[in-house]
């Protein structure tokens, strides 16, 4: 998954994004609110922390700008040292899906991102389940037959969307965007070698059962085909 940090402290911004991305998530993390909204302009994202304390727009308003126009669907954790009630309910009111004060506890953190991740009406669901190969979301594990795959961040974050989309095309442009943050230097064969790497992995675990092909000039295809049943 991909999220947007939006945070001026640098030393905060910093170990925020380490953090996140430590977690699988792909991040790109900014400081102004002129920043934010050019990036959610450019980029999907699954959700954006927003820190509402920023030199050059208020948060509030960055939020409200949000929601009417490029993020309008996409949860918005909002971190702030703002612990008035009437602060609270204008961000809610602006579109705001959780609030988290500072100074905060990580494990709280990952708790209230991952709770509006589940938000009704997201497509992400916490596990996936396709027969042969279960993918959890959340604990970033996947498992073929029940066997751990030993995975990259990347190539977790390959195989995740290329199996929500299992047996449909997922274009290339899609997939390099997920997978690739604002910031990362990525070469023209950064996304082959990806999923070379992970179609070996595959094969060893799942064999001709599981496979990634190539829709040429288009992307790739996650291929789960059912083991046969030998007759008794």
């Amino acid at each position: 998954m991909r999220v947007l940090l939006v945070e001026d402290h640098r030393a905060l911004r910093e170990m925020m994004a380490a953090h996140l991305r430590g977690g699988g998530f792909v991040t790109d993390a900014v400081a102004r609110g002129d920043e934010a909204l050019a990036a959610a302009s450019t980029s999907a994202y699954d959700a954006i922390i927003l820190d509402l304390g920023l030199p050059d727009l208020d948060g509030i308003t960055v939020l409200r700008a949000l929601r009417s126009g490029p993020a309008a669907d996409v949860p918005v954790l909002v971190l702030t040292a703002r612990d008035a009630i009437d602060d609270r309910v204008q961000g809610l009111d602006a579109g705001a899906d959780d609030y988290l004060l500072k100074p905060f506890d990580l494990n709280e953190f990952d708790a209230r991102l991952r709770s509006v991740l589940r938000r009704p009406g997201l497509r992400r669901t916490p596990v996936l389940d396709l027969g042969i190969l279960t993918f959890d979301t959340e604990a970033r594990e996947a498992r073929i037959r029940g066997v751990l795959l030993d995975l990259s961040r990347r190539e977790l974050s390959l195989l995740e969307e290329l199996a929500r989309g299992v047996g449909r095309t997922v274009v290339r442009d899609t997939l390099e965007d997920r997978l690739y943050g604002l910031s990362d230097v990525v070469s023209g064969n950064a996304l082959e070698a990806a999923v070379s790497r992970l179609r070996r992995h595959l094969l060893r675990a799942g064999g001709d059962d599981i496979a990634v092909e190539t829709i040429r000039g288009i992307g790739y295809r996650l291929v789960v085909r059912t083991p046969a049943v030998p007759l008794a």
